[in-house]
């Protein structure tokens, strides 16, 4: 009748021998042990696969921006050093003209500028013209001389200021425009610009490109520009020595124009393109075509005219938006990376659940199992006490109907406890419900006085059984015999904590029958003093005094722990 200890082992292997949890891989544990890490991980992962493709897409992106400023670059810089070649070759032709004949007429030199078919205004030169170098002195000869054939021809302007020894005016100038017509007369070696391009042409003897300058126009005003020198030299005297110079044959290049030529050549992608004199800054433009919002990026690309270092630079306006592919793969990308993260998170959900049922059926799998094993317990404990029971009172009689009364009580005195016990779930029961429980039925009359007193406490089921036993015992033989079976007649039944885990509960019986001293041992006692004594494990004192039965038993007090489900 004991309760057995606990064995959660045991049941946990009878557990595992019928539902064996499933053998998951690794990623399925995964899921279960970090349901909230692994969508996030990967969704990190899949977004960061997909910004660094985007990155290289973008840096591809970005190296063929630079590719293809590159070659804008190249091709405009080959189309402006063309032009620079071109124009060189027509001032070597123009040299040539001036050193073969002593005079060069007005009339003739503006035939030799149409034959080059310069195409004046679109390829940025303005013209050719003639710049004769004479020394100060000789400048009233110069000037006497030249208005013997073109009276009108003005004054050398300005009037000669700097310190060089000679005068360098420009005589002629073809085409005739009005921007021509206001540079006859002015004296390159006046400007220090100019000055400084005719001194480096004639040591090297080649074509030389001017600083930046302003250029006069055909329609008037003034643009920046530059200007390219040849130098023309006297053949050198039969007594030998060395060639003096004559002059230049020069050309004024509109910047703009001259940009626009080579630009206007190739196919114009949106880029700016600006042309500085020598390095990059304001001082030193020449022109430039400025994108609206400016350039973020920028190549430089140097360029050689006639001896002179140019530097072309391109600029782009640099992204701002992220290219077509990377807008599509950032965007297909990320939708992967949130399907995949729902998808694992659905996964990781479905490996809980499916964890959370599978412990639920080993749990109730683990139930099942104890409460076969309790119910098996107890019946057979049950069969005991009534075989105990049975074989007690056989002994203990020899009439038929007496021993059937005798068992029929005793068998319901279990019953009582047992409902007792079925309603509060086989779990505690108070000692006052078991002792009301089994007094119901024996008080006969209105003046038998039964008091039941002491605090809340609540008995393990197998001690609720014995002592329900015990109560029954004593309540038939004090209807039978002693304070039930007479009015008046009363019984006390108290109990209190002796000690921790121990009850003890007095049963005292007055105001009936004088009890005999020469009495037969009964069943009764028999009973609690053998059956009950052991099945409580403690021992039971009977004391039959005249006054009436005083009965003594301690009762164990156990925790729910001690007396739960066999696992």
């Amino acid at each position: 009748m004991n309760e057995a200890p606990p064995s959660p082992t045991l049941a946990g292997r009878d557990a595992a021998a019928v539902i064996a949890p499933p053998a998951g891989g690794r990623a399925r544990r995964w899921l279960i042990d970090y349901p909230r890490a692994v969508p996030l991980v990967i969704f990190i992962t899949i977004a960061a696969i997909t910004l660094v493709s985007v990155f290289a897409i973008e840096s591809n992106a970005r190296t063929r921006e630079r590719a293809a400023m590159r070659d804008y670059a190249q091709s405009i810089a080959a189309a402006l050093d063309r032009r620079g070649n071109s124009f060189s070759a027509y001032l070597r032709a123009g040299s040539a003209l001036f050193s073969a004949l002593d005079e060069v007429s007005p009339q003739r030199f503006e035939n030799f500028v149409a034959t080059l078919q310069l195409a004046v205004g679109v390829r940025g030169a303005e013209g050719v013209g003639w710049i004769a170098v004479t020394d100060k002195d000789d400048l009233p000869q110069l000037m006497a001389e030249t208005r013997r054939t073109r009276p009108g021809f003005p004054q050398v302007r300005p009037p000669a200021s700097h310190t060089k020894p000679r005068i360098a005016p420009v005589m002629m100038f073809a085409p005739r425009s009005a921007a021509s017509e206001r540079s006859l007369g002015y004296d390159m070696y006046s400007d220090p610009v100019r000055a400084a391009a005719m001194d480096e042409a004639a040591r090297l003897r080649r074509p030389v490109t001017s600083g930046r300058i302003q250029v006069a126009q055909s329609a008037g005003g003034y643009a920046p520009g530059f200007i390219i020198f040849m130098p023309v030299f006297a053949p050198p005297p039969a007594s030998g020595g060395e060639a003096q110079l004559r002059g230049f044959v020069y050309a004024p290049f509109n910047a703009r124009t001259f940009l626009d030529s080579a630009v206007g050549a190739s196919d114009r992608p949106p880029l700016g393109v600006r042309l500085y004199d020598g390095k990059a800054g304001t001082d030193h433009l020449l022109v430039a075509h400025s994108l609206s919002g400016g350039g973020t990026e920028r190549l430089a690309q140097p360029v050689t005219i006639a001896n002179r270092k140019l530097l072309l630079v391109v600029e782009a306006a640099g992204p701002q938006v992220l290219a077509p592919l990377s807008m599509v793969t950032l965007f297909f990308g990320l939708a992967l990376a949130s399907l995949l993260m729902l998808l694992a998170r659905l996964l990781t959900q479905q490996a809980y659940e499916d964890q959370k049922r599978l412990a639920f059926f080993e749990e109730q799998h683990s139930i099942r199992n104890s409460l076969s094993r309790e119910l098996n317990h107890r019946v057979k404990n049950t069969l005991a006490n009534v075989l105990s029971i049975l074989s007690l009172t056989r002994r203990r009689t020899d009439d038929l109907d007496e021993f059937a009364d005798s068992l029929e009580g005793r068998i319901r005195a279990l019953s009582a406890t047992h409902d007792l016990l079925t309603g509060t779930d086989w779990g505690t029961t108070p000692i006052r419900a078991v002792i009301e429980a089994e007094l119901q039925h024996c008080r006969t009359t209105s003046e038998q006085v039964v008091t039941i007193e002491g605090p809340p406490v609540e008995l393990a089921p197998n001690d609720a059984l014995s002592f329900g036993l015990a109560v029954h015992e004593l309540a038939t033989n004090a209807a039978k015999y002693g304070a039930l079976s007479v009015p008046g007649g009363a019984i006390a039944v108290s109990w209190e904590m002796v000690e921790e885990g121990l009850a003890e509960i007095t049963w005292r019986e007055s105001g009936g029958p004088p009890v005999a001293q020469t009495r037969r041992r009964g069943f009764g006692t028999e009973l609690i003093e053998k059956i009950v004594a052991h099945e409580l494990r403690r021992p039971v004192t009977l004391d039959f005094a005249p006054e009436g039965v005083t009965c003594v038993m301690r009762v164990p007090v156990r925790r729910r722990g001690d007396f739960r489900i066999r696992a």
